[in-house]
């Protein structure tokens, strides 16, 4: 590897993962099914612990391998090559596309005041254009990575403040009654937490980079550990600054909650520019997943005949073919499928993946400098049935679209089979 990437870019690669559309997007679907405010913060505060103790196990896993691939290194190394090969057939697939077309989708809704609601073409040109950033060196990628990740963090914090500081007539959703003691135990709360943990999705992201990182040994735990509990503290007040400036008639089942909200903090024009930064914040979320994704497929590209044309990199060892197919992939799931339907069968098969790969971190052996797990096997194992038992209610309660990405697994299967069939 010509360049290595710092804990800045390696923690800015995790936090432009985490802060993208969920944030911004989940609190209108979640108020479908939770209306209390003490629910709700229970749910960001739950899946803000999940990530962290998924962060433990991959921080240990990461240290442990050292190679940039992420799920598809560990699994194949702990499990099976089968397992592997699903992890990276997934993320291909929904993983890291999905993200990036759900962010790309989501930039042209804020951008709406502006008439570019729904433009297809200038959400392609934005995946085409980022996709370009990562297709020439560590060097130009860390620089475009870090500057717009600032930008998302400097914008959400200040959203934060105002909606704080700000008085908005009483006009909210905020409601501490005891109904969120029957709230917790309803079907709706598992769902509403598929939504949350989509938000969160991105904890692991500098694991998928572990090669191209400086002392990972060191970085790497840091970068993951820290990034989550900084988006976790920033995603609970976030929550509770739009539920202070919304009432639930105005935010249930709505995608674009924020504008909501911030519309009536800072009247029209100021809820018009507050949409417009929430468009260009996504550039840094699309920008870190057409930077991580791509290094899971030419992992698996290496290792297997079916896909070594996208194993070929640059002169500066940027995989640039995978850059590609990411983005085409990308762009043809922007161009169909609703924003739900999308974002609940990509958090599943991705719940489902980073359950699998927590697992494969208890079957590891004691190795010198590598991360110790705190409180190992416990976190793990809340981790998994938490999980477990998320991914069973939304088996029941959105049994479409979680057969879709079941069904996107067994594709991956029955490619495996004929993969592994192919002589090297």
């Amino acid at each position: 590897m010509k360049g290595k990437i710092n804990l800045i870019t390696a923690s800015s690669i995790v936090i432009a993962n985490m802060i993208g559309t969920g944030v911004f997007t989940s609190l209108g679907f979640q108020l479908s099914s939770a209306q209390n405010t003490f629910t709700i913060l229970i749910l960001w505060v739950a899946g803000g612990l999940l990530a962290l103790f998924g962060a433990f196990a991959y921080a240990e896993l990461g240290t442990h391998y050292k190679e940039s691939g992420g799920d598809y290194i560990y699994l194949s190394r702990v499990f099976h090559p089968l397992l592997g090969y699903l992890s990276a057939w997934a993320g291909l697939i929904v993983g890291f596309s999905a993200p990036v077309s759900l962010a790309a989708m989501a930039f042209t809704k804020y951008l709406s005041p502006f008439g570019l609601n729904d433009n297809k073409w200038l959400a392609i040109s934005v995946i085409i254009l980022i996709g370009l950033m990562h297709s020439f060196t560590i060097r130009h990628s860390s620089r475009f990575q870090n500057i717009s990740t600032i930008i998302k963090i400097i914008f959400i914090v200040i959203l934060i403040v105002l909606g704080f500081a700000l008085s908005n007539d009483g006009i909210d959703a905020v409601n501490f009654s005891g109904s969120w003691q029957q709230e917790i135990l309803q079907p709706g709360f598992a769902v509403s937490m598929i939504y949350v943990s989509f938000a969160y999705t991105g904890w692991n992201a500098a694991s998928y980079v572990a090669g191209e990182i400086d002392k990972p040994q060191i970085n790497l735990p840091k970068a993951l550990i820290g990034s989550t509990l900084f988006v976790a503290v920033v995603y609970v007040l976030f929550q509770f600054a739009l539920l202070k400036n919304a009432t639930v008639g105005e935010m249930q089942g709505k995608e674009e909650v924020t504008f909501i909200a911030f519309n009536n903090l800072l009247g029209s024009t100021g809820g018009k520019w507050v949409s417009a930064f929430i468009a260009i914040q996504l550039i840094a979320t699309i920008s870190s997943y057409l930077w991580v994704g791509p290094r899971v497929t030419h992992a698996m590209a290496k290792e297997y005949r079916l896909w070594k044309p996208l194993a070929k990199q640059n002169e500066h060892q940027i995989p640039v073919r995978a850059v590609w197919l990411h983005v085409i992939i990308s762009i043809l799931l922007a161009l169909s499928g609703s924003f739900e339907k999308v974002l609940l069968y990509a958090g599943f098969v991705l719940q489902l993946m980073a359950s699998l790969t927590v697992a494969a971190s208890l079957f590891l052996k004691n190795k010198e400098g590598v991360f110790k797990s705190p409180f190992k096997p416990f976190l793990q194992m809340v981790f998994l049935v938490f999980n477990v038992a998320v991914l069973v209610f939304t088996l029941r309660e959105k049994p479409v679209e979680s057969f879709i990405g079941m069904g996107i697994l067994g594709v991956g299967i029955v490619i495996y089979l004929f993969d592994k069939a192919e002589p090297e």
